[in-house]
């Protein structure tokens, strides 16, 4: 209550204490964060999608997460969307009112095709907004798995439309209702585990090397070299001429080498493998632990 009288490290100490709290509460909903990822890897392989649904902060980290997923784990654009209430413009303005209604939500899930295969993730700090619950009511219409990112304990009415609850208890804010900052920081984390488990489990990492990564930047292109180089122990020009053949796909490349196979082949021994490396090579990354902690990859 005195924050407004503290200095400005007082007020560091102050929102850093609380920041603090944060993990533990998240780490609280470690079973239903499963059941979330789980979901998640089921959708993507029946063909279905993992869709983000919320309002304002909710929305914009939700639209943050899905747009992050292409880049990082080659996957396309659009295995994992973000909706917010308001549209593309209440990304960087709040658009006043988006977030009361139910019908938009609804709306903005069919806008996206919504069906039997996606897995829908609302977001909602406060687990009342009514444009999340909207898009939840729609995606349960149309039989798709349902979970709720929320930092305040549910509406018993909304046992009827959420299949995974996922309540991050993390008490009231530093500035009072400003969902932004723990709560804001507790559904990131959530998100990150989600969407990376995801990914994990359809295959996109080998070890924890991002091994479908699109290298569509400098930083990119040297991260695939290094990662071809360190798993299959080439020098970074064999690594680079090794990458040119497989058309910049460092798992294709990786495979290739390994096996000693053309690009073909390569892929048709990913496709038989559901897209997971490991069971393809049927060992570990080795060359990881030749890596120091913190090494930029």
């Amino acid at each position: 209550m005195s924050i407004d009288l503290a200095s400005p490290l007082e007020i560091v100490d102050i929102i850093a204490a609380e920041d603090a709290l944060v993990a533990p509460a998240v780490a609280a909903q470690r079973e239903a964060l499963a059941k979330a990822v789980d979901a998640g890897e089921q959708a993507l392989r029946s063909g279905g999608r993992i869709i983000y649904a919320g309002a304002g902060t909710s929305g914009r980290l939700g639209v943050l997460d899905a747009s992050e997923i292409p880049p990082t784990f080659g996957a396309d654009v659009g295995l994992v969307v973000g909706i917010i209430a308001g549209g593309p413009a209440a990304l960087l303005r709040a658009q006043e009112g988006a977030e009361d209604s139910a019908a938009g939500g609804a709306r903005d899930l069919d806008t996206v095709n919504i069906s039997a295969c996606d897995f829908v993730v609302g977001i909602a700090a406060s687990g009342t907004t009514p444009y999340v619950h909207g898009a939840l009511q729609r995606a349960k219409e149309v039989g798709a798995t349902t979970a709720m990112i929320a930092c305040t304990p549910l509406p018993p009415a909304t046992s009827g439309i959420i299949d995974i609850p996922i309540v991050i208890i993390v008490g009231p804010e530093v500035v009072t209702g400003s969902t932004r900052m723990k709560s804001g920081t507790a559904t990131k984390l959530a998100l990150n585990i989600i969407s990376t488990g995801a990914m994990i489990r359809v295959g996109k990492t080998f070890g924890n090397l991002m091994v479908d990564l699109r290298a569509t930047n400098a930083k990119l292109v040297d991260r695939s070299e290094r990662i071809v180089a360190e798993v299959c122990e080439l020098s970074r020009d064999a690594a680079r001429a090794l990458l040119q053949r497989a058309d910049g796909l460092v798992k294709r490349a990786i495979v290739m080498h390994m096996l000693d196979v053309d690009a073909a082949t390569a892929d048709m021994a990913l496709d038989a493998s559901r897209g997971v490396i490991r069971r393809v090579l049927q060992q570990s990354p080795a060359a990881l632990a030749q890596l120091q902690p913190g090494e930029p990859r």
